[in-house]
């Protein structure tokens, strides 16, 4: 099968919206998995994200709904395609996606999300049918108990980041939802994950029916465009050599990363202190503080964004010249995922990650899994 767009037979709006993306090519993602989505097989497929996952379980769903439109009565809150994600951050990345490659149709989308006014979601559903629901998983609880969604009409089921939902505890919410759905036989599931260890796997099998799996090994795991470096410092003088950094560096925007809600928020409050232009992405702020702080952040009103892991996760910003990890993961996948946040688009990037004693535990499994030694600085007057 080639790679090229044209060679999958879509429907005429949906290529139109593709076009006008500039897409031409496939992915390898998109290449192995929608031919056996398109036509109608369940699929697992391992991939991480900026792959193109997005695009080609959002391709599989519209192309359907289009091909397919409902002849009979209708009824409102019943959507027919469901998307499941772990954050709020990924989930309004999946409508932004979405919202581009229903343009030409007459799709009715609605995103349900934990933070937003819960009455003006319900308005939303109420206004028309709505055709694609993409939500968090406790949300989308609240309206399925409220009687305000109904998803025993569900075509379509769509659980994205599958490893992320589990580490998260989403698992038992997921699980009723899917017993809402109809069975596994009367409806097609596409399940993404970035990892496959027993537990997903299990969960994939009990969701899916007879599916295919397809993999896709990044070809590098950290983007040769981005400079890594790890400068040896002292826990006490962390936020001392961050100041130095954001003075010296030639910086236009820098996401630096913390493990812990309580990390983040005090290191925003001390460079708000000192007079930087700063935004904080974290689970207890609000969504619409977050959602303002993106903004402003990729409108570069602020030029430094402070994120943990889980908030940050599915976040794509151009211009992003620097990443500083103030902590260092404690799982590579989130090193691999907090340094690709620069270095994007063929742009130049540059990674510095700050390695105390609580941090060496973390960096020879990250260097294993990256396949690389990462050089170690020491920087006079900071070990």
């Amino acid at each position: 099968m080639a790679g090229d767009f044209n060679a999958l037979n879509l429907h005429a709006q949906l290529k139109q919206a593709i076009d006008a993306l500039g897409y031409t090519q496939m992915t390898p993602i998109q290449q192995k998995v929608l031919q056996f989505t398109l036509a109608g097989h369940d699929a697992i497929g391992r991939a991480q994200t900026g792959t193109g996952k997005t695009a080609a379980f959002l391709i599989s769903v519209i192309h359907d709904l289009l091909n397919n439109p409902i002849g009979g009565e209708r009824f409102r809150g019943e959507p027919r395609a469901l998307i499941l994600a772990p954050t709020r951050e990924l989930a309004l990345q999946i409508e932004q996606d979405a919202k581009a490659l229903t343009k030409f149709t007459n799709l009715h989308l609605v995103t349900l999300l934990g933070g937003v006014d819960f009455d003006q979601q319900k308005r939303q559903l109420a206004s028309q049918f709505v055709d694609i629901v993409v939500a968090t998983p406790g949300r989308l609880i609240d309206f399925v108990e409220q009687k305000e969604i109904w998803l025993d009409q569900l075509e379509f089921l769509v659980i994205d980041e599958a490893d992320r939902l589990l580490d998260m505890g989403f698992i038992p919410a997921v699980k009723r939802i899917v017993r809402y759905a109809p069975a596994k036989e009367c409806r097609q599931t596409l399940f993404f994950s970035a990892t496959f260890n027993i537990d997903v796997l299990n969960l994939a099998h009990r969701w899916l029916y007879q599916p295919v799996i397809v993999e896709i090994e990044p070809e590098k795991k950290t983007n040769a465009d981005v400079e890594q470096r790890i400068y040896m410092v002292a826990n006490q003088d962390k936020y001392r050599l961050l100041k130095d950094i954001l003075r010296d560096e030639p910086i236009e925007k820098v996401m630096i990363f913390a493990n812990r809600r309580d990390q983040v928020r005090k290191l925003f409050d001390r460079l708000k202190v000192d007079g930087y232009q700063v935004g904080i992405l974290s689970g207890e702020i609000t969504q619409d503080k977050r959602l303002k702080m993106l903004d402003n952040f990729k409108k570069g009103k602020l030029n430094i964004m402070i994120a943990t892991d889980v908030a940050g996760r599915g976040i794509h910003v151009d211009g992003v010249s620097h990443v500083i990890n103030f902590t260092l993961p404690e799982q590579s996948d989130d090193y691999v995922h907090r340094i690709g946040r620069t270095g994007r688009a063929g742009a130049q990037g540059v990674s510095i990650s700050f390695l105390s004693e609580d941090d060496a535990f973390n960096l020879p499994q990250i260097e294993k899994s990256i396949g690389q030694k990462l050089p170690i600085t020491r920087i006079e007057g900071y070990c």
